[in-house]
């Protein structure tokens, strides 16, 4: 008889593991508030290079990362974000950034690989010339990997091709990569190069890396600063933050290099219940951590 269960609803229904908790009860800590706590201080530098941006910043939550990430870039009441219509920040963040921020989203669809049409997305740019009438377009998002596509991952060709129309256009791009180290490990593309055309990056550490709790804001100084306030702003920030940047630490430090190892779990899993009766899976979506059934989202998450 069965005496342990393995929870797969999500990648978030995870446990610390026993390194991330003695990291946690020895991590070294001040009032990261003020801006003196050295784990915390240690970690963000840590994120900052590995996604090769000037700085970075611990958030509590992917929600709260990419709220924070928008506003900055909108940072005027009126403005517009183009995004896929089956993208987390338009369907699951409770519509965060037009409550909070006032920001308008002009969503495309997203293809099936989780893509959305560059060809589409240069038309949904309004012109400013019809600013007294529409919202002014400021920011394009993508989401790497793209969750509700079944975990897709988004090219670095085709996330290029987007920052060279973001940059044509005037607007900034944001990545919400709260899979972005699946993404990484699935294309064997180094997470720096992947996210090199993006302004502002999210990425998630209590997903596919297995930390407890939060996210890392990564971009240039100018913005973390923006970012900072911001946090402050929505009640984000955490006095002895380190406890929890420890944590986070261990989940990059040992996690990352297992990711490829997962997806071919992912693979064999949908591979087995596609053999069972009543069970339909979409084999050819598997490419990463997701395993979902055809045309529907893959999983349901709040964070």
């Amino acid at each position: 008889m069965a005496t342990k269960a393995v929870d797969l609803r999500s990648d978030t229904v995870t446990k610390p593991s026993e390194a991330m908790r003695a990291a946690m009860a020895a991590a070294d800590v001040e009032d990261d508030i003020l801006g003196s706590d050295p784990t915390a201080r240690r970690f963000e530098a840590e994120m900052a290079r590995i996604m090769g941006k000037e700085a970075a910043l611990f958030v509590p939550s992917g929600t709260m990362a990419n709220l924070i990430s928008v506003l900055v870039h909108c940072d005027t009441r009126g403005s517009e974000v183009i995004l896929g219509d089956n993208s987390h920040i338009h369907v699951y963040e409770h519509g965060g950034i037009s409550t909070l921020g006032g920001v308008h989203p002009k969503t495309i669809p997203n293809d099936p690989d989780g893509t959305m049409d560059i060809d589409k997305i240069v038309a949904a740019v309004r012109s400013r010339d019809g600013s007294l009438y529409y919202p002014i377009t400021r920011l394009v998002c993508l989401e790497n990997t793209q969750g509700n596509c079944g975990g897709k991952c988004l090219s670095v060709e085709y996330t290029d091709k987007v920052g060279e129309v973001a940059k044509t256009h005037g607007l900034k791009l944001h990545i919400d990569g709260a899979r972005i180290f699946n993404a990484s490990a699935a294309l064997g593309v180094p997470v720096d190069r992947l996210v090199r055309a993006a302004d502002s990056v999210s990425v998630g550490l209590a997903k596919g890396i297995g930390a407890p709790i939060g996210s890392v804001i990564v971009g240039s100084k100018a913005f973390i600063h923006k970012a900072t306030i911001l946090r402050k702003t929505l009640g984000g920030g955490i006095r002895q933050v380190g406890i929890l940047c420890a944590a986070a630490e261990v989940a990059v430090r040992d996690t990352v290099g297992k990711l490829a190892d997962d997806h071919r779990k992912a693979k064999v899993l949908a591979d087995g219940l596609k053999k069972i009766e009543h069970f339909t899976v979409d084999l050819a979506s598997v490419e990463t951590n997701l395993v979902s059934r055809p045309a529907t989202p893959s999983i349901r998450e709040f964070d």
